[in-house]
């Protein structure tokens, strides 16, 4: 059968308010990605060519085999290269939530594989030598209030059976990591760290090509269909056979296989950084450099990058006329945080989509035998959507979908899937009150 392709309604990321970014001003060289052109075959082809598919490509590669690569504009255009470079361990939902809902055995290697997932980037990175600022500082999670603290203390608990490396803050250790007063208290997490998050694409991208890997851009794939035992993704400029095919476009899903874009909802994340801060304020900022994001129900998430710029980010507008009202509040954050940063110039502000699903839990998907799929990050994409693409790579080499990490499960559409922006805006107002009045 043939399935209709993107559409491109979707896509709104190259409006101007989202696309100056920091990271495409500071990323290592592009690696150079030609267009398609057809007829070729491949053992496996991958739709998308962000940190999933390119995770994948690059274990495919390594393990010797033959894989092409797609994607419509080049790698880490999406949401990969737009993210807080924030790799931080674990899942949206905590250990506990995850073995209810799959058992001890697979519930507990989910929560393994999660856990390490940050591991898994920092290795990749020192294996091939990518160059992408990275860092494993870790990641600390502030408490707004006793509730909060609650929370933590829970969730420092249930991680206990997998880790050591997560443990609580009282105030005074949060507000001096942090150089910031005014949180109850907090949680660090040592297991995780930073990364330049689009160098780290066309790091993993590079790694993929010097291991075999063939990786095509400006490539948008128009069809795909059943030919016989294997696939069949038509582009502009020619035909891919291939014996199986993985689907990598995340929150950039268009209707591919409708089904898939129907079972995550895109929500808008946008940052905002300054120029490289001067000495006298780099002591008091983030002195540790470690990551951060806080336990609101819209949280924000900052951070400092290599060369030293503060970057804030927070949750963002799906309308133009909106976005400069998301900027100022961002602004407001970072200065009710570090009065110091008042006066400064923020030249860069930009976003993407994170791909938000009902359960806070990544999917993995068979759509159909030979079609696979893994999407639905929840904001934990660096890591979690590297180790992903891994399992991909062991999927479709063989290994039996009860054997993996990540539970296979159906694609099940969110109802009323048309309504996503104004239900998240509503959500998002809601949420907002809440926390004004916490």
């Amino acid at each position: 059968m043939e399935l209709p392709m993107p559409d491109g309604s979707l896509i709104e990321s190259e409006r101007p308010s989202l696309s100056r970014s920091l990271w495409t001003d500071t990323a290592t060289p592009r690696p150079e990605t030609p267009p398609f052109t057809g007829p070729d075959e491949t053992d496996v082809a991958i739709v998308g060519g962000g940190f999933t598919g390119l995770s994948a490509a690059l274990h495919l590669a390594e393990a010797g085999r033959a894989v092409t690569l797609l994607d419509s504009h080049h790698p880490g255009w999406g949401a990969s290269g737009r993210n807080g470079g924030q790799v931080i361990a674990g899942l949206k939902e905590d250990p506990e939530v995850v073995l209810r809902r799959f058992g001890a055995a697979l519930g507990g290697r989910l929560n393994r594989l999660s856990g390490e997932a940050p591991g898994l980037v920092f290795d990749l990175c020192a294996r091939f030598g990518i160059d992408c600022g990275a860092s494993r500082t870790g990641w600390i999670q502030p408490a707004q209030d006793a509730a909060a603290r609650k929370v933590q203390e829970a969730r420092v608990r249930q991680w206990q059976p997998w880790s050591e490396e997560i443990s609580l803050l009282s105030a005074r250790e949060t507000a001096d990591l942090l150089g910031a007063e005014g949180y109850h208290s907090g949680l660090i997490d040592r297991r995780s760290g930073a990364v330049q998050p689009l160098s780290y694409a066309f790091g993993l991208a590079r790694a993929a090509l010097s291991l075999g890997a063939v990786l095509h851009g400006s490539t948008e794939v128009t069809g795909l269909a059943r030919d016989g035992a294997g696939w069949r993704v038509t582009t502009a400029r020619g035909v891919l056979k291939a014996r199986c095919v993985i689907l990598a476009t995340n929150g950039y899903s268009g209707p591919v296989q409708d089904r898939l874009r129907r079972s995550v909802v895109p929500v808008v994340s946008t940052q905002i950084a300054t120029h490289p801060l001067p000495a006298n304020l780099r002591g008091n900022i983030l002195p540790e450099g470690q990551v951060v994001s806080d336990l609101y129900r819209l949280l924000v998430y900052y951070r400092l990058d290599a060369q030293n710029r503060f970057v804030i980010g927070g949750r963002g507008a799906y309308s133009e006329a909106q976005m400069p009202g998301r900027l100022e509040t961002l602004k407001r954050k970072a200065v009710a945080l570090y009065p110091q940063l008042a006066g400064l110039d923020w030249p860069y502000h930009w976003g993407g989509y994170v791909a938000m699903t009902r359960d806070h839990l990544p999917h993995l998907h068979e759509i159909e035998p030979g079609l696979h799929a893994g999407l639905g990050y929840n904001g934990r994409g660096v890591a979690m959507a590297t180790a992903m693409g891994r399992e991909l790579a062991r999927r479709v080499s063989g290994t039996p979908a009860n054997a993996l990490d990540v539970p296979t499960t159906a694609v099940t559409p969110i109802p009323f899937h048309m309504l996503r922006k104004p239900i998240v805006t509503a959500l998002a107002t809601w949420y907002a009150l809440r926390d004004r009045f916490a």
